[in-house]
Parts: C-alpha cells; sequence; structure tokens
C-alpha cells in the first residue's frame, strides 16, 4: 500500500501574503498535493494572479483583500474564508513587510511601528481567529485537528544589523508559536516556525541585483544561490499534512545552510 499522509485532499488552507513570494511557493505546493486554498493579499492584481495559477491545478480557490494588520479585516476576512470553504485546516501566517534604517540609532518610530503592525500584530490577529475555529471544530468532535504555520526568517537568529524592527518581529512570533503549540496541542493543533534565509523574493529585489551584496553574502550561503519560494512547498506540504501530526512548537531553518558556514 502506498504511502499517503502527505496527501492534503480534502484539507484547506490559508495563506497570508500568499499571492507572489514564499507565500505562493507554499500555496502552491499545497494545491498540487490536493489542499484548496485561501489567498490573502492586498494587491487585487497579484490575488487574481495566484488564483488563476493555483486554479490550474484543479483546486478550489478564494482570494481575499485583507490587510493583517488590521484587525477587523482579519476577524471579517476569516469567518468569510470560514463561511465560503466550511473549514481551514492550515493557516500559514506569511504577510510582512521590510523596514530599516542607516542605523539603529537613526530608525524613525513611523518604521518600526508599521514593521510591527504587520510582522508581529498581523500573526497575532491571523493566528488568534483562526485558533478560534479550530478549538471550535474540536470542541464538536472533528479529530482532524490543524496546523499553524508563521514565517519567521533568520535574522531571528543571526544579528541583522540596521533592521532590529523586523528582526524583533521575527523573532517575538517564535515565542508566539511555542506558546500557542503548548496550548492547542490538546485540539490536535500544531503550531511551527519556518526560518527563510537569503530568498529572491520582491522584498530582496534590490539586493538581488547587487554584485557587493551577492559576493559577500550569497557567495557564503553554501549552494551558492539565492533561495527560491518554491524551496518552500516542501515544508508547507508537510507541514499541513498527516505526516506532521505529531511534530508541533519547532523551527525549520531553511537557508541552504548559511548560518551553520
Amino acid at each position: 500500500m502506498a504511502y499517503k499522509p502527505f496527501d492534503l485532499t480534502g484539507k484547506v488552507a490559508l495563506v497570508t501574503g500568499g499571492n507572489s513570494g514564499i507565500g505562493l511557493g507554499m500555496a502552491d505546493a499545497m494545491a498540487q498535493a490536493g489542499a484548496d486554498v485561501v489567498i490573502w493579499g492586498t494587491n487585487a492584481t497579484k490575488n487574481a494572479a495566484a488564483e488563476a495559477q493555483l486554479k490550474g491545478h484543479g483546486r478550489k480557490v478564494l482570494t481575499q483583500k485583507i490587510d493583517v494588520a488590521d484587525e477587523a479585516a482579519v476577524v471579517a476576512g476569516m469567518a468569510e474564508a470560514i463561511g465560503q470553504m466550511g473549514r481551514l485546516d492550515t493557516v500559514v501566517a506569511n504577510a510582512g513587510v521590510g523596514g530599516g534604517a542607516p542605523s539603529f540609532s537613526e530608525f524613525d518610530t513611523a518604521t518600526y511601528r508599521r514593521v510591527l503592525s504587520v510582522n508581529l500584530d498581523g500573526v497575532f490577529f491571523t493566528f488568534r481567529e483562526a485558533c478560534k475555529h479550530m478549538v471550535e471544530r474540536a470542541g464538536q468532535g472533528d479529530k482532524a485537528g490543524g496546523s499553524l504555520v508563521v514565517t519567521s526568517s533568520l535574522s531571528a537568529i543571526d544579528g541583522a544589523a540596521r533592521n532590529e524592527a523586523y528582526a524583533s518581529t521575527k523573532g517575538a512570533v517564535i515565542s508566539m508559536i511555542r506558546a500557542i503549540a503548548v496550548e492547542h496541542a490538546r485540539y490536535g493543533v500544531r503550531a511551527n516556525a519556518v526560518l527563510p534565509g537569503w530568498i529572491a523574493t520582491d522584498m530582496t529585489a534590490g539586493a538581488q541585483g547587487n554584485d557587493k551584496f551577492n559576493d559577500a553574502v550569497i557567495k557564503r550561503v553554501p549552494f551558492r544561490r539565492w533561495g527560491e519560494p518554491e524551496d518552500f512547498g516542501g515544508i508547507a506540504v508537510y507541514l499541513a499534512s498527516d505526516a506532521s501530526k505529531f511534530h508541533t512548537g519547532d523551527s525549520f531553518l531553511i537557508d541552504g545552510g548559511y548560518a551553520i558556514f
């Protein structure tokens, strides 16, 4: 008999910031594995393109224009997603923004607040609403459980000079995940973090074309290349699937070996 725990048929996954980059790489892989998918993004054009791509795998897809920093929008969006899709088995809090400064002493408060509002508050709102749904399902006798995944960052564990706000949020969400994992295991809910290294996305577009950066940083990556969004498909499918049903509170560093070199 074939080993089928990675089959996501019958499951529904929601990915915030899922219309491009790592989020779309995760969503696309889960759709290929059989999941129906909900995409949250603030760019309607990108949402439409992502929807068309995912529907190409024959899956049901819902896209919603949601700013995760807006608590009311998250609450309403989660309710709409559950109403239209029937359930949510996996929620990936991937939406994030960058924002640095020439130096820490020159870091402006507006940038700091914006980064925290999306990267930390947005994760909090998203997971709080997801947990309400998953705990309610468990109370109704649904034994399927659920999976929460947050996109953290290498910067959570590796000093990120001039990027203190971003790094702080990415460290904080790991602590949030561990707390959620302990509290919600009794409901069959798992919670894990993924820590990307240097990945070729819109957020790193400026660095990708910088020869000095590529020579100083990317040549230090043992694989000698930028990571790609599709490099996160496998971990997304694993964490959404029954193959990870006893795996919780963990952090997965996916950086091509950069942190150990």
